[in-house]
């Protein structure tokens, strides 16, 4: 049997983070990955040579003291990657279709009040109410700030009540709602089921700015892996835990991976879909209590995505705006499983330089649900029926039309390269349903976080605390200061800090 300090299960974001904390402090680290390679949705892949981002395309937080830009530095990583940042006049730019009606939003949450002040000039107190209220949530979440994680939070009543309660509560102006709802496209969940606390969180940072990395999550990748070869960690690929081996005294012994090799750890984080978490722990060791509240969690919306190369070179600002399509304001039905008008649509665009070529990359996603490709769910990539063939072009198809009709330059300029389902996330990224940020984050819900029922088990990632990409990097902080005590961990913090003059609350 083979020893570590700690073992990690996952290479997501969050396994990342999570396995280069533990290296940091010292330790002994195996980290697992049931696919061929490390970085899940961070990885990208090639299409006639063309690099395209699976799952992280953009992000909030970069600027400097922003969250991510904190947490990176603090791992030793930013200096690693490059932000490219969106427009500071239009970082969003929101296409109301219905209304015949575009809305660009401006970074920075002062010039983004001021906007929508413009905007909705019988609404000023419900912009400011809204805002004041996403800054007052953020200000008071104790997990933002490093130095505090994992400290007991003050009660919030944003964390038990609707996003769409509170707008509702400010405005009557479906436009307005549209705008506030719009960066709900970020986590997958209506407003009705959200909290406006998760809501405030996942929109303050992109408020402030929103950016792409040069080289998107691969650069980020190799950020951690470069940090690895220079740590105790040993990287495993094609490798998952079959079972656990004996549990005594309410924690696991050891582990037979899939090779049959047994391993054994002091603490073993998993950073997998909390479906997945249930399926490996032995359940005479489970209440019935617990099993049903992971039962109990639903996926977030997934996206079905169109890749492909915008040939016209006519737009000198490409690249600088995410634009979202939504046919109708109504929010609550654009993010439903049985919703059956026209889908929204996001469309990013980036400029990739291959071998001296310069090539517009587009990625355009469309919300998608179980029951959209429910005909095909035990099929497997690369053996799906001739049926699901047929629904993967109509639905190309149809994103054409829609790009067409906000800009008739992608009716003969845009050239489809591929196309994925949420079906093709579930069987890349080994992610249950496919869905694109894990669980949803629903008002009251009591996420899988922290110690499991086996004591020396734990679960992180982003269905853990937060959607995204620094929602699950938080996790990680959160989770690591309760493995490696309260006082090692802030030491670690601490010794970051002062190694890379960042400034309190890094």
């Amino acid at each position: 049997m083979t020893k570590y300090d700690h073992i990690v299960v996952g290479s997501g974001i969050s396994g990342l983070t999570t396995t280069l904390l533990l290296a940091l402090s010292g330790h002994k680290v195996l980290l697992l990955e049931k696919a061929p390679r490390l970085g899940g949705s961070l990885a990208r892949f090639t299409r006639k040579g063309v690099p395209f981002d699976t799952g992280f395309h953009f992000t909030g937080g970069l600027i400097h003291g922003g969250l991510l830009y904190r947490l990176l530095s603090t791992l030793g990583l930013f200096d690693a990657v490059e932000p490219l940042f969106m427009s500071a006049n239009h970082a969003h730019r929101f296409v109301l279709e219905s209304e015949d009606r575009i809305i660009d939003l401006p970074a920075g949450i002062p010039h983004l009040r001021q906007k929508l002040k413009d905007e909705f000039p019988a609404e000023q107190n419900a912009v400011d109410g809204y805002l004041d209220r996403v800054i007052r949530v953020c200000s008071q979440t104790v997990g933002m700030d490093l130095n505090l994680i994992g400290e007991s939070s003050p009660h919030l009543e944003e964390e038990t009540i609707s996003l769409k309660s509170v707008v509702d509560g400010l405005t009557t102006d479906p436009i307005l709602k549209s705008v506030v709802y719009g960066l709900g496209m970020c986590y997958g969940v209506k407003p009705s089921e959200v909290s406006f606390a998760t809501h405030a969180r996942v929109c303050f940072d992109l408020y402030e700015s929103t950016a792409r990395l040069r080289d998107g999550g691969e650069s980020l990748l190799q950020a951690f892996e470069q940090a690895f070869r220079k740590l105790d960690v040993e990287v495993r690929c094609n490798s998952w835990i079959a079972e656990c081996g004996r549990v005594t005294d309410r924690r696991v012994e050891s582990f037979i991976l899939n090779n049959g090799q047994e391993v054994s750890a002091e603490a073993t984080i998993l950073t997998i879909h909390p479906n997945q978490i249930l399926q490996l722990l032995p359940r005479e060791h489970l209440s019935r209590a617990f099993v049903d509240r992971v039962e109990s969690f639903e996926p977030s919306a997934g996206f079905f995505t169109v890749y492909g190369l915008l040939e016209d070179e006519s737009d000198t600002a490409f690249g600088g705006t995410i634009v979202s399509l939504f046919p109708s304001p109504d929010f609550e039905s654009l993010l439903d499983p049985g919703y059956r008008g026209d889908p929204a649509l996001v469309i990013c665009g980036s400029t990739e330089n291959v071998r001296g070529v310069t090539h517009r990359a587009i990625t355009t996603f469309e919300p998608s649900f179980p029951s959209h490709v429910a005909a095909w769910k035990d099929s497997r990539t690369g053996h799906r029926p001739p049926g699901y063939a047929e629904y993967k072009a109509g639905r190309v198809e149809a994103i054409r039309r829609h790009l067409g009709r906000y800009d008739t330059s992608y009716t003969d300029c845009f050239r489809v390269l591929d196309s994925a389902s949420i079906l093709t996330y579930r069987d890349y990224l080994h992610s249950p349903e496919g869905s694109a940020y894990g669980i949803k984050q629903k008002v009251g819900q009591y996420n899988l976080i922290g110690k499991l029922p086996i004591r020396n088990l734990f679960a992180a990632g982003q269905s853990a605390l937060l959607p995204g990409i620094a929602g699950a990097m938080m996790s990680s902080f959160f989770v690591m200061r309760s493995v490696l005590g309260k006082d090692s961990f802030n030491r670690l913090i601490a010794s970051a800090r002062s190694m890379r003059a960042l400034p309190g609350g890094a």
